[in-house]
């Protein structure tokens, strides 16, 4: 009897561990929904009216308002995080980083957290970050909207078969991609690209066969479009890897509080002549981009096996 007294204790205490971990996250998520709401607003109201503007000075000014716009509402959210979730921090290679340089952010992709992570980090130390971020997405409340207003290029995957009956489909992420990039040119930019191109779980890397342990295989296009249409536009290269504690890549999990450690590592490569070339068009380039990225992946995967 009092062993089964003793136990239905554990249940009670362990339940009302998990409850509070679950209004934690309600609370975080709910305060983050207000924080996008009241930013997001005046953001999208003055971004549609920016797309309209044919003046380019009055174009930087605009630019330089929504900028700030961003700059806070990335600021609070990390602020709601750092009340809401007590996350230990462990990260290098923030040093030497500048708003004044365009940066081509590279990562590994595991969960929506990946997204808050990156601009907690990288706020206010790079330029505004710009996501490629999947087609399907601009149906998201408010925040589709407010990245559509905010020039995010919009991608969508097609499959093979798909390409295979409509051929003129395989052209149109590159040209989504050439268009977002040569109006990155005229502002500073920090361009973020996941380029596993989808999150990474244990069932996506084994039916995709991936070569890797932690990561899914690199796909070379996205990145290698950018390098190629602001090559001369860019300064470095931020290549990103992000581990969870204990591998918890639940978005939930990270806004309630039960992911307790994140360690984060960025590395900065230089844009040099020999990462500059033609991917789509110069054979010779594109093998040797893809053959670069793939070493860079596998220094990430044994980085992730040692952190």
């Amino acid at each position: 009897m009092d062993n089964e007294r003793s136990l239905n204790g554990k249940k009670r205490r362990y339940n009302l561990r998990e409850f509070f971990y679950d209004l934690n996250g309600a609370l975080t998520a709910l305060l983050m929904i207000v924080n996008t709401i009241f930013f997001a607003s005046p953001l999208i109201l003055i971004a549609i009216l920016f797309k309209f503007i044919p003046s380019t000075y009055t174009k930087k000014i605009v630019n330089a308002i929504l900028n700030f716009l961003v700059t806070v509402w990335i600021s609070v959210n990390s602020l709601i995080l750092t009340l809401t979730a007590n996350i230990k921090w462990h990260v290098s290679g923030l040093e030497n980083l500048s708003m004044e340089k365009n940066y081509l952010v590279i990562s590994n992709h595991q969960t929506w957290s990946d997204i808050l992570v990156l601009q907690k980090l990288l706020n206010r130390k790079v330029p505004m970050l710009r996501f490629f971020i999947k087609q399907s997405l601009i149906w998201v409340p408010v925040l589709g909207i407010a990245w559509w207003a905010l020039d995010y290029p919009f991608m969508k995957r097609h499959s093979k078969a798909e390409i295979a009956k409509k051929p003129h489909l395989a052209g149109k992420d590159i040209e989504a991609t050439r268009k977002a990039c040569e109006k990155y040119k005229t502002i500073p930019v920090s361009v973020m690209n996941f380029v596993e191109g989808t999150r990474f779980t244990e069932k996506k890397r084994i039916e995709k066969q991936s070569r890797y342990e932690n990561l899914l295989n690199p796909r070379p296009g996205g990145t290698g479009l950018v390098l190629t249409s602001m090559g001369d536009y860019l300064s470095d290269i931020l290549n990103v890897t992000i581990k969870y504690e204990n591998n918890r890549r639940s978005f939930w999990g990270f806004l309630s509080g039960r992911v307790k450690e994140i360690t984060v590592v960025v590395e900065t490569i230089p844009v040099t002549d020999e990462l500059k070339g033609d991917f789509y068009n110069d054979k010779e380039y594109r093998e040797r981009f893809i053959k670069w990225l793939n070493a860079l992946w596998q220094e990430k995967d044994l980085l992730l096996e040692r952190i």
